[in-house]
């Protein structure tokens, strides 16, 4: 009998073991299901998340391809200034080559006509000088002629009357 009571012995044993294992067990199992919630409620908020990102995404792409035909037609209208900028250019060009040619025709017409120039002012400056003589003789002329008169007074010099 011996082997039997320890046979019930280890039967009873195994029994609140394998019970032990099962609320263990339960208690994981309980564990992973509340787990297993968070994690779908986080999914599901995950995916609303998603879905206005994915909206988000679709209207900057929209916008995006909209910058860029406004970017383009910009560009082509912007040709078009850079082309009439270089046209602008080109007369500015075409204007500088046109006064550098004459400035070089009058630079050399003046040294063709240097000695003719030195003689014109030659003159102009003696003419001047007959000028300048003339009025000084004019008002030297006035001054003879008027009368003089002392400021009040003002000492007057002797005067020698000859007659």
């Amino acid at each position: 009998m011996d082997w039997r009571i320890l046979l019930y012995i280890a039967a009873i044993v195994a029994a609140v073991g394998f019970l032990v294992l099962c609320v263990a067990l339960a208690m994981t199992l309980n564990s992973l299901k509340n787990t297993l919630n968070e994690v779908s409620g986080t999914v599901a908020g995950l995916e609303n998340q998603l879905q206005g990102v994915t909206l988000e995404t679709t209207n900057l792409l929209h916008k995006t391809n909209e910058l860029a035909e406004d970017i383009q037609d910009k560009s082509q209208k912007l040709n078009t200034v850079v082309d009439a900028v270089r046209g602008v250019g080109n007369s500015v060009t075409d204007l500088n080559s046109s006064v550098r040619h004459i400035t070089t025709s009058v630079t050399s017409q003046v040294e063709d006509n240097r000695d003719k120039i030195a003689t014109v002012v030659q003159w102009s400056n003696v003419l001047m000088g007959i000028r300048d003589t003339w009025k000084e003789r004019k008002i030297y002329e006035a001054r003879a002629t008027s009368a003089y008169e002392p400021v009040p007074g003002q000492k007057q010099l002797p005067h020698n009357k000859q007659v």
